[in-house]
């Protein structure tokens, strides 16, 4: 099977285990991000109309170059393309309209074989420093709030099912370990991106029982970056949460 995400540093977060996870559990997943950190839906649709090669093109979390949007769609028999907002924008559902209904329109007519997902993104953890919490009054909370009901609707808006990472790292931060407010780990390296091991790998598995219908126990691969090797006891706390969103028992 073969994924593109047409997104920026949260895709690029949150494809970079898949591979890796979906191996352990006997997938074959090629996975593609056309990353441009910070990017909108509305700059997405300006590099569609311009053709420019202007995204950091990674397979399987490695870079590979540098790519045109409709380019790489045309370059390969897609079996799903991703799309997502910017982050600070995503808890806004104007701000959707009307740039995703028309990358829709232009995945299907030129990957017609493929799904299009809508990736729901995450609000912001507890006490991050980023000037776009000041649209959702500083809230965590809140702007996670926010950010949920616009995907939904985005999702509706395009008629594509959606991926519920952003419900699924909200639910993980509620867990002992990782309640900041109470003295746990972040799942966050700067408040907004994901921790490298726990946060990215939330992310995958996540994206692993939606896109595959993978259980998420049947992930044996454990992520280690900078010296940090993962605590398995703690990747099943992360699987039962991924469980409880994407099949719920």
């Amino acid at each position: 099977m073969k994924v593109l995400s047409i997104g920026n540093s949260f895709s690029q977060d949150a494809q970079r285990w898949l591979h890796q996870c979906a191996a352990s559990a006997g997938v074959d997943l090629t996975c593609v991000n056309l990353c441009i950190g910070g990017c909108s839906l509305a700059r997405h649709w300006q590099n569609v109309q311009s053709g420019e090669a202007a995204y950091t093109y990674e397979v399987n979390g490695c870079y590979e170059g540098e790519a045109a949007l409709v380019d790489t769609l045309r370059a390969e028999a897609w079996d799903i393309v991703t799309v997502q907002q910017v982050s600070g924008e995503s808890g806004r559902p104007q701000s959707f309209w009307p740039e995703l209904p028309q990358l829709a329109e232009v995945i299907r007519r030129e990957c017609p074989s493929a799904t299009v997902y809508i990736h729901q993104t995450w609000g912001y953890e507890y006490g991050a420093d980023h000037p776009s919490l000041s649209e959702y009054d500083y809230d965590s909370d809140e702007m996670f709030r926010r950010v949920r009901d616009s995907y939904v609707l985005a999702a509706k808006l395009v008629d594509a099912p959606l991926i519920p990472a952003g419900e699924v790292v909200y639910r993980v931060r509620l867990l002992p370990t990782f309640d900041v407010r109470n003295g746990g780990m972040s799942l966050h390296r700067d408040g907004y991106h994901l921790s490298l091991v726990y946060g990215r790998y939330a992310a995958a598995v996540t994206w692993l029982a939606t896109l595959c219908g993978v259980d998420p126990e049947a992930v044996t691969f454990v992520p280690a970056e900078e010296d940090v090797t993962a605590d398995e006891a703690i990747l099943q706390q992360i699987q039962h949460v991924v469980k409880g969103v994407v099949s719920p028992q």
